[in-house]
């Protein structure tokens, strides 16, 4: 995806932080630069940066991602993105999450802002595995650097609580990369099928109440009761719904009478 490309060529500029390699940081109001990191930003929201989002504004979906989001279609897939979108007409563009004490939806803020100061570029190998490399976003403002507390890539993910967010990003990563190694671009249909099955989770499992979809696939026991009760099953159903429609094939589920296949069509 060119924004994923981009990403990665920007932190290639950036120092590569080996594994174990440690890096001091720590950000506080009490640092001169505090919030200076949360304006002006190109900021990629990822559909579990969304959901996180939705819940912790308490709204649907679709009205979250009206007021706070830009939608955008990656050009060479036609796969849906979202942006998140700046107060343009607030001096500095900021965050519209930002508030002079700090972040506003702290326990929920996208995966980008607690990776940061660190940089994440991943990339799907071969055998489908998530190769990922770290660089340090050194930015001239931020005094973060001057603190005395050591961490390591790790030690800092761990902190950070990026487990879930890393893991539902390089799901997202292998559906993009397997889009793409079609050479095929996505239908209207199929982006409209692919935006309600990732960022429009309520309305997703709304979706698949009506049609009553868990009569028409093979999954796993008890998989329907999971993903109507968890917006996180529910994401985690959609990467499986939409390789299955994409692709005519999913290990996880399948349509009755025609098992899948691990081969992309």
């Amino acid at each position: 995806m060119p924004q994923i490309d981009a990403t990665e060529e920007f932190l290639r500029d950036m120092p590569e932080l080996a594994i174990g390699q440690n890096f001091r940081f720590r950000c506080h109001p009490g640092v001169s630069c505090f919030n200076a990191c949360c304006s002006d930003l190109t900021l990629m929201l990822t559909p579990f940066d969304v959901l996180r989002l939705r819940r912790a504004l308490g709204l649907p979906s679709r009205e979250c991602i009206a007021a706070y989001a830009d939608q955008l279609a990656a050009p060479d897939t036609g796969l849906p993105m979202l942006r998140l979108r700046m107060v343009e007409d607030a001096p500095g563009k900021p965050c519209p999450f930002v508030r002079a004490a700090g972040c506003s939806v702290y326990p929920d803020r996208p995966g980008a802002c607690r990776t940061y100061p660190l940089g994440r570029a991943a990339r799907v190998g071969d055998g489908g595995e998530i190769a990922e490399q770290f660089f340090i976003v050194r930015e001239d403002h931020c005094r973060g650097f001057d603190a005395d507390s050591p961490w390591t890539s790790a030690a800092w993910l761990a902190d950070q609580e990026l487990r879930a967010y890393n893991a539902a990003n390089d799901r997202y990563l292998r559906l993009t990369d397997r889009v793409r190694r079609t050479g095929a671009r996505l239908s209207a249909g199929q982006a409209n099928m692919a935006y309600l099955a990732l960022y429009n989770l309520d309305d997703f499992t709304r979706f698949i109440r009506d049609v009553r979809l868990f009569d028409k696939i093979v999954a796993a026991p008890g998989r329907a009761q999971a993903v109507l009760a968890s917006e996180e099953a529910a994401l985690e159903f959609g990467f499986d719904w939409l390789e299955l429609t994409l692709f005519g094939s999913n290990q996880a589920i399948s349509r009755p009478g025609k098992p899948c296949s691990a081969t992309p069509r």
